[in-house]
């Protein structure tokens, strides 16, 4: 569950910050990418020493993310 949430956040992060960028939110844009950066930094280790299952949960996460990171920043914005 674990590397799903990381991987989940990370790509949410992604997905936000490209809306912050399509829209020129520099603030934004800023601090998505420090929390992109900062939570990437956690993950590094734990998915390149995995298992192969270890890696397809993370990337569950990371397309969830990324569809839901969509969706909110189009709610908010």
């Amino acid at each position: 569950m674990n590397l799903f949430i990381t991987g989940f956040l990370q790509v949410f992060f992604v997905a936000i910050n490209t809306y912050f960028i399509a829209n020129k939110m520099l603030f934004g844009t800023a601090m998505a990418g420090f929390t992109i950066s900062f939570i990437w930094s956690f993950n590094v280790k734990k998915v390149a020493f995995g298992t192969t299952k270890d890696r397809i949960i993370y990337a569950l996460g990371a397309g969830f993310g990324s569809l839901i990171g969509l969706c909110v920043s189009i709610w908010l914005f």
